[in-house]
């Protein structure tokens, strides 16, 4: 048993290493590149809409892209990108009556904790995102009641907590979880009246990916 459980474990290490005796990874210079899923999960709030109650915003899954750059072998940057994010926009006893896309880029800086040779890598991050919102439109305009959908664009602050771990040289794996002050300020007519309803969407954003390192 002891003898399978050693053979186990040299053999998982070998593979998790690349068969590489020494993973040097996170260093001053380096660049990294990862892709996964990422969700957004919106934490909304607004003003009451018409007597219907707060919007509702759903989640959302895309292609999410990140690309770091190591400053020192603790200090890094990394900009947050992925493919368009497309939510559908309720109200209570409505039910779904609009849709926007957006795309959120987000710049932090950040500190890794451990050292250059530490495969297991977690580390911290802040900055400001910015979100613009497009292809706004009404689904369910209430019998022509609504129209003129627009949602202004945001700039906020963000955080980050995050985990690599390099498989090999170049080969990592990363989880992590991002917050994002996103306020929007939405604009319509209801009927011939312009109205305004200012929302905050403030969304978690969790991401599991793989990343290279040049």
């Amino acid at each position: 048993m002891k003898k399978s459980l050693v053979s186990g474990l040299v053999a998982a290490t070998l593979l998790a290493g690349g068969f590489s005796a020494a993973v040097s990874a996170h260093q001053a210079g380096d660049i990294i590149v990862r892709a996964g899923a990422v969700v957004v999960a919106p934490n909304e709030s607004s003003q009451d809409v018409a007597g219907f109650g707060e919007f509702k915003v759903d989640n959302d899954t895309q292609l999410g892209l990140n690309f770091g750059y190591m400053l020192t072998d603790n200090i890094g940057v990394e900009l947050l990108a992925a493919t368009p994010f497309s939510h559908d926009i309720s109200l209570d006893g409505v039910g779904k009556i609009a849709e926007t896309k957006h795309l959120p880029p987000t710049l932090v800086a950040q500190y890794y904790f451990g050292s250059a040779q530490s495969k297991l890598r977690p580390y911290i991050g802040a900055g400001v995102n910015f979100t613009n919102f497009f292809d706004n439109d009404f689904t369910n305009d209430l019998n022509g009641a609504l129209s003129d959908l627009s949602l202004s664009n945001s700039w906020g602050l963000a955080a980050q907590v995050g985990l690599d771990y390099q498989v090999n040289k170049n080969w990592l794996v990363n989880a992590s979880v991002w917050y994002a002050q996103i306020s929007t300020d939405v604009k319509f007519n209801l009927g011939d009246t312009p109205v305004m309803i200012e929302t905050d969407i403030d969304p978690w954003v969790y991401m599991v990916s793989v990343g290279y390192t040049f």
